[in-house]
């Protein structure tokens, strides 16, 4: 039987959608092309396997209201009252975050780790480096190129989601994922953009003290298996998964690999029948 979403909007102005009602609340955190429209796949899977799953909105995506200014601290707060609902109704709670949403995720811990019980770290990376370093703003530059050009997000999601996913991706998860990013609107992801390349919670990973899957992909090249790996060596405890055949955008390239990873992580630690 399929578990039907429901969506819920908050009086901070974030939405979310939310499949199940289990006592352990998985928080799924999208990327920077991503929306709560990315996870139906998990947020089905979670719920049959006895969770509750959630999918935000991050500020300016979808249903939810934008920030500013547009950083990560004001993300984590953004988020808080989410997880502190969570916590409310007497649940634990696993934050999945993928790509920017991994990054959401870490400054989330470091901000309110008694809201936060054991994280799923996917295709991301602790740190993005100097924001106002050559490489950052060649990369944004690159990102934005097509925007500025006069393309629209459909336009250049059709191009860009190709570059993120693996070689032999399935063509309707590549139609998904262009779909997900296509509906980004373009001022927020250009403030998503200047945001990404400020993070870092390097020293922070040392001190992370729950539970962690970093779970890579085997073809990612934006968050590499190396960079997985190393990542997940700083972090006391932390077990690494390389997932074969994909690259990037893993819970939508394959998602029944995927959710099997985070499902088996889950059981381990944080059993729910």
């Amino acid at each position: 039987m399929s578990a039907i979403p429901t969506t819920q909007r908050r009086a901070s102005g974030i939405a979310t959608l939310a499949w199940g009602d289990g006592p352990v609340a998985v928080v799924m955190l999208h990327g920077i092309g991503g929306g709560k429209a990315a996870w139906p796949a998990q947020g089905e899977a979670l719920a049959q396997a006895g969770y509750r799953a959630l999918a935000w909105d991050m500020p300016g995506y979808g249903d939810s209201a934008l920030i500013d200014p547009y950083g990560f601290d004001g993300l984590a707060r953004a988020l808080a009252p989410l997880l502190q609902a969570e916590r409310d109704a007497g649940r634990r709670v696993v934050l999945l975050g993928h790509s920017m949403g991994g990054m959401v995720a870490q400054q989330a811990y470091a901000a309110t780790p008694a809201l936060v019980d054991g994280m799923v770290l996917s295709g991301t990376s602790p740190a993005f480096g100097k924001g106002d370093g050559p490489w950052q703003r060649e990369f944004i530059a690159a990102r934005t190129a097509p925007l500025d050009a006069g393309k629209t997000m459909a336009e250049m999601a059709a191009g860009l989601v190709r570059t993120m996913v693996a070689p032999a991706a399935d063509p309707d998860a590549v139609a998904f994922a262009t779909s997900v990013m296509a509906a980004v609107p373009a001022p927020t992801y250009r403030a998503a953009l200047g945001a990404l390349v400020r993070f870092n919670q390097r020293d922070a990973l040392p001190r992370v003290a729950v539970p962690v899957l970093a779970l890579a992909g085997q073809h990612d090249t934006n968050a590499s298996p190396e960079v997985m790996e190393r990542m997940a060596q700083r972090i006391p405890g932390a077990e690494y998964r390389c997932l074969p055949d994909v690259g990037h955008l893993a819970c939508m390239e394959k998602p029944a690999a995927f959710n099997d990873a985070v499902l088996d992580f889950l059981r381990r630690h944080f059993p729910v029948r």
